[in-house]
């Protein structure tokens, strides 16, 4: 069985702009405290054939990535690793090494602003640099908005090639959605089982039950035919099991437009209702 889950998560890939590929399903760890809880989690995903691991400097656990990184056995290579710029420091490359210190690694393979603190150009171009020093093979940015990503990109050097948002049928933002795909930025869900909220929703509950799957199988299954990364987070390795098993069904278009309907945020363009800084 875990063969199978190795084989059938090493092909959903997704080819970013510039060319790197990203799995589409990753394990996030926020709010996950740094040590055992966070080692055993990735460690957790890793055997079960998760490749991509989504931390961030705020997070406080890089450390705990590393340390489960290693002792994994799993090639570095073979992993794909996300951390984010902590937009209260100065300079993304200072920040980027002391990450990679860490991490006990040489490079990640994605490194976002964490907000746009400041403007959303503040920290570009330190993001520029650390993806030329190697420090990151890809940059992007995380709640940024349309407007927010045209100001990026019209300064860029380097485009953005993510930007990861809270997004699930209940914020279906799809004027992000489509303004981030005409500017080739991919769109990458977090909380997409809304830390827990929307597993209890019926509709859900009820189209869960129709196609034979969990309610946090369908939601993330509903991201997956959205064309989106997806980082759900869990700290029990049987929930990192089930939320793996979303590339063996489809939901039908009568079930997504289902899901559609929830959405909360009258599909709008913004990544944030309100601002946390």
């Amino acid at each position: 069985m875990r063969g199978w889950l190795t084989k059938s998560l090493d092909k959903q890939l997704r080819t970013l702009a510039d060319g790197k590929q990203i799995p589409l399903l990753g394990l996030g760890v926020w709010q996950i405290p740094n040590g055992a809880t966070t080692v055993n989690s990735v460690r957790w995903a890793l055997e079960l054939g998760y490749r991509h691991i989504d931390t961030a400097q705020a997070y406080g656990n890089e450390e705990s990535v590393g340390r489960a990184l290693k002792e994994s056995g799993v090639p570095r290579n073979e992993v794909f690793i996300t951390t984010k710029f902590w937009p209260g420091a100065q300079d993304p490359v200072v920040e980027a090494e002391r990450s990679l210190r860490r991490l006990g690694v040489d490079f990640v393979d994605l490194y976002l602003i964490h907000w746009p603190q400041g403007g959303p150009t503040r920290a570009w171009g330190g993001m520029e640099r650390a993806h030329e020093k190697g420090y990151a093979r890809s940059i992007g940015v995380s709640n940024y908005d349309v407007r927010e990503l045209d100001q990026v990109m019209a300064m860029a050097t380097v485009a953005p090639v993510v930007d990861q948002v809270q997004f699930s049928p209940f914020e279906y933002r799809r004027k992000l959605l489509d303004g981030a795909e005409q500017r080739s930025v991919a769109v990458e869900a977090y909380s997409p089982l809304g830390t827990g909220r929307h597993l209890a929703n019926e509709t859900v509950k009820r189209l869960a039950a129709r196609v034979g799957r969990t309610p946090a199988q369908v939601l993330l299954r509903w991201c997956v035919q959205r064309n989106l990364i997806v980082i759900p987070k869990s700290t029990h390795r049987n929930r990192i099991e089930e939320n793996s098993r979303v590339f063996d069904f489809m939901l039908s278009a009568a079930d997504m437009a289902e899901l559609d309907a929830l959405d909360d945020t009258g599909g709008t363009d913004r990544a944030l209702e309100d601002k946390w800084w």
